[in-house]
């Protein structure tokens, strides 16, 4: 299935910026991308130096959506680079009806608080887990990805 690319409304942070500040942002050239892989997983990549905000998310869990065509699927939820989420945004992902597990793919320490940040939203709601490996966590979901 062909992939979904969504608009990002975000905000990006200039290269030589340390800190997001309401004078540094300017807009972004990176989108939300949302695939359904050969394996079943749906893939979602939020783009690198954004802050990921509701509109965003909304839009992509409606592209979720209509991969799945009511069926539960795993995610595997790229968070490489990302900036921030909103609580809005987190609140989109993490109340995902169309979603059996979710992986979160990311490489630094502050990608691992990001996921932590998303995966804390609704403990115990569904299977979550932060990979540093698209390997493992492709593994981990096929192990986790349970359909009624």
């Amino acid at each position: 299935m062909s992939a979904r690319t969504l608009p990002a409304r975000d905000f990006t942070l200039p290269d030589d910026a340390s800190e997001p500040s309401a004078e540094d942002v300017t807009a972004p050239a990176d989108q939300i991308t949302v695939d359904l892989a050969a394996d079943g997983i749906v893939e979602v990549t939020l783009p690198p130096n954004s802050v990921v905000r509701s509109p965003e998310a909304r839009a992509a869990a409606a592209a979720v959506r209509m991969f799945a065509d009511g069926r539960r699927l795993p995610l595997l939820l790229t968070v490489t680079g990302v900036l921030s989420v909103t609580d809005d945004a987190r609140l989109t992902y993490t109340n995902s009806v169309a979603v059996s597990a979710c992986a979160l793919l990311g490489e630094s320490p502050v990608d691992r608080v990001i996921a932590h940040f998303l995966l804390r939203a609704k403990p115990g709601s569904l299977p979550g887990q932060f990979f540093t490996s698209e390997a493992e966590a492709r593994d981990w979901l096929r192990e986790h990805h349970r359909e009624p």
